[in-house]
């Protein structure tokens, strides 16, 4: 049987900056898995098509129209189809909002997965993270907690009877990198290397007094021009300045809660040492997979409902 007899249908996870695929068969078996740096602030509205196509041009047939389902920046009003928000509280997916993307190639039939959006207790998006979360409640359908999602925009979100209650996003992530690469600090922070102390000096100064982290902040700069630090202790004290100042931002969520982090590997361990500090326990999960396993999801509620 050929690769596109085998290919039943396929996952997209599109983002700001990249792109990946997963070829699935029958059952969800993986035939093949696919990534490009074609994210969505490269494309036009008409480039999405084209790009995809080369990506899966040799998994498809003139025979049939395969489906595509989508996640992430795709569905912004700038992407492929604009997919509207689904409000909190709800389910991270659910099929009834799926839409439905125009394609010129009948061998495709492409659907996006929106994300979700909350108006109280302050305004707030998500789009991405929301199939991460149903991937997370695939195999922990029963988690009632908050579920720690760091990266360039970190997420706090609450989870209870397999919905999203509430959640909080913080600039964490790009604020690191706006200061260590583009601001007065740029010289004082290593590109590598850490020192465990200095970072956890940084959690505790920033969740002890996050008023005095634009102060703290500075004193990195003095630190390098003085001599008196190193580039590597002033990355981890940069981390953790940051990252405690977003721990006493989100004390409401990690108090008394059952918390559990997804994330890349490097940043959970991180994550997790920072919550360590305040006696909190939090284990790590990888997230990566979860993304295919909430689109594996999406796609069997996709097509229950149209059976």
């Amino acid at each position: 049987m050929s690769l596109q007899e085998k290919t039943e249908w396929i996952a997209v996870d599109w983002g700001l900056t990249n792109l990946r695929v997963w070829v699935l068969g029958a059952g969800g078996n993986l035939l093949a898995e696919r990534s490009a740096d074609q994210g969505m602030e490269k494309l036009t509205r008409e480039g999405f098509e084209p790009t995809l196509l080369a990506m899966i041009e040799d998994f498809l047939s003139d025979a049939k129209t395969t489906p595509v389902l989508c996640s992430g920046m795709v569905g912004t009003a700038g992407g492929w189809a604009e997919a509207p928000f689904q409000a909190v509280p709800c389910a991270p997916q659910s099929a009834e909002a799926f839409v439905s993307a125009k394609t010129n190639d009948p061998r495709i039939r492409v659907t996006i997965v929106p994300g979700l959006s909350q108006t109280s207790p302050a305004p707030d998006l998500m789009r991405g993270e929301e199939t991460q979360i149903a991937g997370f409640l695939q195999s922990n359908p029963k988690f009632d907690g908050v579920l720690v999602m760091p990266g360039t925009h970190s997420k706090w979100v609450h989870i209870s009877a397999e919905e999203v209650v509430s959640f909080q996003t913080f600039l964490t992530g790009e604020l690191y990198a706006l200061l260590a690469r583009q601001s007065i600090l740029r010289n004082a922070v290593a590109i590598g290397g850490w020192d465990d102390s200095a970072f956890e000096n940084g959690v505790s100064e920033a969740i002890s007094r996050p008023e005095s982290v634009a102060a703290k902040l500075f004193s990195l700069q003095a630190e390098a021009q003085l001599s008196s630090g190193s580039p590597e202790a002033a990355r981890a004290r940069l981390s953790g300045l940051l990252i405690g100042m977003e721990l006493a931002a989100t004390r409401p969520y990690w108090l008394g809660q059952n918390l559990t982090i997804l994330a890349a590997p490097d940043i959970g361990r991180i994550y997790a040492r920072a919550l360590s500090l305040q006696g909190l326990q939090a284990p790590v999960l990888d997230a990566a997979p979860l993304v295919r396993e909430g689109l594996l999801a999406a796609y069997e509620a996709l097509t229950a409902t149209k059976d």
